[in-house]
């Protein structure tokens, strides 16, 4: 077998969706619903058939890190387009395109009655096409336009129903809270290109111990720990990682299938997998490790109580997602990489399960999202019903589903590791196996079980009841008519069909390679990338007690997490089945903590209060006293200085000739006088 990849099979694996894209969105109307959706289909398939190739060709030996164009040279300084194609980067390229032609193929039924068809699809392929130049980059330029892009087609995509209010407000929220997380990446970029000289990864990760030895200029800061913790900050943003959080929940303003694409294994994947490729960094700085760790293990604690009081099917996923996206950022701070990716390619499967399933719920619920207006509905969705059971059992980490393998990996990894903060993140992972358990399973239980409340009114505070509260609703019927849950066309239960399969048995048979074996020593030079097998001590003492998966899934009952996870089912079984009006009295009982939950901590206020109405105020002030008081007192004085210069001058300007006459003898007086003065001394 070859040992370098061919570059224009790689190159095909990004432009053919990109091609796609371009066709459905400029020849949309000309080629119709049918050409939009085909064409961009074909584009991802093909790039997904060539990902795999290429995964197959990488664990064969084969390997590329190169330029593929030189778009600019500015002295020694390089930037270029090229591709890093290695173990990590292979297995991103499948995890993508896989999940993305699955939510292609989703939507045409999901999106078949929408306006925007082709430009939905042109949008979605064009994500993807962003997404592959982001894990396919060998350098930092072609990593921050995948960044950037990722985030801009995101905008466009949760805006899609940019006729609606609360859509245009959630992609510019979006927007402006990646904008922040971007400044940061921005910055971490610009310190490494100053103090390393180069844009290529190689090079940096080759400079790595010279600009750890270097200090922030000014301060006794650690510069290469700085830059770290600024990376870090745009995998904040990207990842959704508190504080920088809250544009997600709101992203499911976005359709559904937009809701899969974003939050399983493309946008908020980005920032594990940035943080999993610069390892080498960040491998050279504890504070930044140990900075990552905290902010990982409140975001998976604190992120999980909130999807707790979510009436809102997708939001209750979309809480899901922060939660495991913290086990993931965890995993990354205890430098235990191969196990975040891991978590990261488990997760994709079953979250993009999940959210499918929900959007499956929508359709058969004529898009009602409110749980409160649903119930029973397992006989009437019946593959809708289990291709969800089988998701939230690998969310919950049953024994011998995919999630299983990956969080209980991530909770050994972190118990091992003696890092400043792991304590903590110990104690948050161990306790979002409850929060997890039990939020999944009131979801499952209020949608698929228990009464059949769509069969009476609506909950009065769902959105539904209160739009038709206000005249606002195009329902029109009364509560004696009743729309009966309908199972969604095959377009929608094949995917599911077809993501819950590694859903359930991608974990078995990727741990042992992906943790414990070889997987991560394929490529180029990735010893020096990832620290895997006997150059990690957590996960060398890990493979010494691994026995193999089914062993694994055996011997998790005599563990901590797998008891919990149970109790959380039990929990939410008695609460939203046997008692269901226990939930109601509790949230009176605690009232302020129910408030505080309902509102996400006040996060949004605190945002609007402090940095948006402070932004506006700082706004006014440099209006007021710089532009009106300064640069208009400056400009507007030195008019009025001339103007009242040229009315005393008016005076001199007579018109008669004697007048000016007058004038200049005085003046030749005047200046002889000076020579004769100054001759004289």
């Amino acid at each position: 077998m070859a040992t370098t990849l061919n570059e224009t099979l790689l190159l095909a694996i990004p432009l053919a969706p990109l091609a796609g894209s371009l066709i459905a969105g400029l020849f949309g109307k000309t080629i119709g619903r049918a050409g939009a959706h085909t064409v961009t289909i074909l584009g991802v398939a093909i790039a997904f058939v060539l990902s795999c190739i290429t995964l197959f060709d990488v664990m064969g030996g084969a390997s590329f890190n190169a330029t593929v164009y030189e778009w600019m040279s500015v002295g020694s300084l390089k930037f270029e387009v090229g591709f890093l194609i290695d173990s990590l980067t292979a297995l991103m390229m499948v995890v993508v395109t896989f999940v993305s032609l699955m939510v292609h193929i989703y939507t045409i039924g999901y999106m078949a009655e929408e306006e925007g068809y082709e430009r939905f699809f042109s949008y979605i392929a064009l994500f993807t096409f962003s997404m592959l130049m982001l894990v396919m980059s060998n350098n930092f330029l072609q990593l921050f336009f995948g960044w950037e892009a990722v985030g801009l087609v995101s905008y466009l995509l949760i805006g899609f129903y940019f006729k609606r209010e609360s859509a245009i407000y959630a992609n510019m929220k979006a927007f402006l809270v990646n904008r922040v997380g971007d400044f940061g990446f921005l910055l971490g970029i610009g310190l490494l290109l100053a103090f390393g000289g180069s844009l290529n990864y190689n090079d940096i990760f080759a400079k790595g111990h010279e600009i750890a030895a270097l200090t922030f200029p000014g301060t006794s800061w650690n510069l290469l720990t700085v830059a770290c913790i600024c990376l870090f900050i745009g995998a904040m943003g990207k990842s959704a990682q508190f504080p920088l959080h809250v544009w997600l929940p709101d992203s499911m303003e976005g359709p559904t299938p937009i809701s899969a694409l974003i939050h399983a294994a493309t946008m908020v994947t980005a920032g594990i997998f940035m943080v999993a490729r610069m390892s080498p960094l960040f491998e050279l700085s504890e504070a930044a490790l140990s900075f990552i760790v905290v902010i990982g293990a409140i975001t998976a604690l604190f992120m999980g109580f909130l999807g707790v009081v979510q009436n809102d099917i997708k939001r209750v996923v979309a809480y899901s997602t922060l939660s495991q996206l913290g086990y993931m950022t965890v995993a990354l701070g205890v430098s235990a990489y191969p196990v975040a990716i891991f978590h990261l390619m488990t997760h994709a499967f079953f979250k993009a399960l999940l959210f499918l399933g929900a959007g499956s719920v929508i359709i058969g619920m004529h898009h009602d999202q409110d749980m409160r207006n649903m119930g029973g509905l397992r006989k009437y969705m019946p593959i809708t019903w289990i291709t969800s059971l089988i998701g939230s059992l690998a969310l919950i980490g049953t024994p011998f589903f995919s999630g299983f393998y990956s969080k209980d990996s991530i909770i050994d990894a972190v118990k091992l590791s003696h890092l400043p903060g792991s304590g903590f993140a110990y104690f948050a992972v161990v306790a979002s196996v409850f929060v997890t358990a039990l939020y999944s399973f009131r979801m499952y239980f209020l949608v698929f079980h228990g009464e059949e409340r769509f069969r009476g009114p609506k909950h009065p505070e769902s959105p539904m009841a209160i739009e038709a509260a206000h005249g606002h609703g195009d329902h029109g019927h009364d509560e004696h008519h009743v729309h009966v849950p309908h199972e969604s066309p095959w377009v929608i239960w094949v995917p599911l069909v077809l993501l819950a399969i590694p859903s359930v048995i991608a974990g078995a048979f990727a741990i042992q390679p992906l943790l414990f074996g070889d997987f991560f020593s394929h490529g180029v030079a990735f010893q020096n990338v990832i620290f895997v097998g006997e150059n990690h001590e957590a996960l060398a003492e890990m493979g010494k007690e691994f026995q193999g998966w089914a062993a694994m899934g055996a011997h998790a009952f005599s563990g901590l997490p797998v008891w919990l996870a149970l109790a959380g089912v039990v929990v939410a079984w008695f609460f939203y089945m046997k008692r269901p009006e226990l939930p109601a009295v509790v949230s009176r009982t605690f009232s302020p903590v129910y408030k505080l939950l309902a509102n996400a901590y006040y996060l949004d206020k605190i945002n609007e209060i402090v940095f948006a109405r402070g932004a506006v105020a700082i706004g006014r002030g440099l209006w007021k006293e710089g532009d009106v008081v300064v640069i208009d007192g400056v400009v507007n004085g030195s008019a009025k200085f001339i103007g009242w210069f040229a009315t005393v001058i008016r005076f001199l300007q007579s018109g008669y000739i004697y007048h000016y006459a007058f004038a200049m003898i005085i003046g030749m007086l005047g200046l002889l006088t000076l020579f004769v003065t100054l001759g004289g001394k």
